[in-house]
């Protein structure tokens, strides 16, 4: 199966590791590559891919019990790679159920939560979303309005409104975090529980092929049993980015190997001035500079993997991973769409679906910016924030 792998890094993975990615690359070949397209245009999730993704553990996929596969780090870090060789849509709807929905309840559920919730979210019957961001506060998350309020006869009242959440509209639960008594807490919201609502937010450039969604808490009232109880304060919601930025860490080495690969056939089959353009140096240039990140990538982040299976995973390393690999991604797409000329920005090719696509991956889960500042201040101690 091909797969591009200049440095042999293949060696470096484990049996588990290259059948979990060479399962996951089939999937996409298969099932998500032929009507993709179709989807972006429309601006429309694939839904039809939920039960094969759940059919392939890919759900809750690097947690053990309740019936998720437990697969490594490494290999989950794989399956994503794959799924955003697909689209980053199809990537992060794996990344939101698994990293920001289910890893949460796992980490800071109790276990009646946990037993309730997590089996079916594998089997991907229940399907989750991650309510953070807000209108006016996306960098700084810890700004949020939406509040809890303590109800004399027991429970909680949400109000807020969340913004650019993903699977929003099609989620049949959401993880909501609000300020309770000033201090940031989670909640298990059904969305069915009167008051809420979401809407899909129309006329997007990118992640076209994503359901995008606003939400509202309109005095929701949710029982005692809605609260994570394990967990106080920002580091809960962080801890739920650091783990699905570890997923576009690797998430964007697979648009920029789709990028790659379709400049590569392309250039090797278009004549101009009487041969390959593949023969110019300049086009040469240009995909020797894309192989070279990549390839970088690879290593960077196969080694964050193993660092994290290995507990020693800090998120500042992630940041770094995720500034890296998303720029370079999108650097590749740039290069990529110039060597396919006019046809790169038809639906016949990837590469402009990927190049609008990793606009948004630039920004989402952190900035570029705010991850430069992130890094910064771990080598620094000093903080760019204040």
């Amino acid at each position: 199966m091909a797969y591009l792998d200049y440095f042999e890094l293949d060696g470096l993975l484990t049996d588990e590791e290259r059948l979990v990615r060479d399962s996951v690359r089939r999937f996409v070949d298969a099932e998500v590559m032929p009507g993709i397209a179709r989807h972006f245009e429309a601006g429309t999730f694939p839904m039809h891919l939920v039960p094969k993704m759940a059919a392939l553990g890919l759900f809750g996929a690097n947690l053990r019990g309740w019936g998720c596969a437990g697969m490594g780090d490494v290999a989950y870090g794989l399956a994503m790679q794959e799924l955003e060789r697909g689209d980053s849509g199809v990537r992060s709807f794996c990344s939101v159920q698994t990293s920001l929905c289910m890893y949460p309840i796992a980490a800071f559920g109790s276990d009646a939560q946990k037993e309730r919730w997590l089996p079916p979210m594998a089997r991907g019957e229940v399907i989750g979303c991650f309510g953070l961001t807000e209108p006016d506060f996306g960098s700084n998350p810890a700004g949020m309005l939406t509040r809890a309020q303590r109800l004399p006869s027991g429970g909680y009242r949400l109000r807020g409104t969340k913004r650019w959440i993903t699977n929003g509209h099609v989620a049949h639960l959401a993880i909501v975090w609000a300020k309770l008594d000033d201090v940031v807490r989670g909640f298990l919201v059904p969305t069915s529980t009167p008051g809420f609502s979401a809407r899909p937010i129309e006329g997007k450039f990118s992640l076209r092929a994503s359901a995008t969604s606003e939400l509202v808490l309109d005095d929701v009232d949710v029982g005692e049993d809605a609260l994570l109880p394990g967990v106080q304060g920002m580091r809960g919601p962080l801890s739920c980015l650091t783990q699905a930025r570890f997923g576009i860490c690797f998430g964007a080495i697979g648009a920029a190997s789709g990028c790659y690969e379709t400049a590569l056939g392309y250039a090797r089959e278009r004549v101009q001035f009487s041969r390959p353009i593949a023969g110019y140096q300049l086009v040469q240039h240009k995909l020797v500079h894309m192989l070279t990140e990549i390839t970088k990538a690879q290593c960077l982040t196969l080694q964050l993997g193993r660092l994290k299976e290995r507990g020693r995973l800090r998120p500042p390393q992630v940041s770094l991973a995720k500034r890296n690999n998303v720029a370079m991604a999108l650097e590749c797409a740039r290069l990529a769409r110039d060597i396919l000329g006019a046809n790169g920005i038809t639906y016949e090719y990837p590469v402009a679906r990927h190049l609008l696509n990793l606009e948004t991956v630039y920004t989402y889960e952190g900035t570029h910016d705010i991850h430069t500042l992130i890094v910064g201040h771990d080598v620094t101690g000093l903080s760019a924030f204040e």
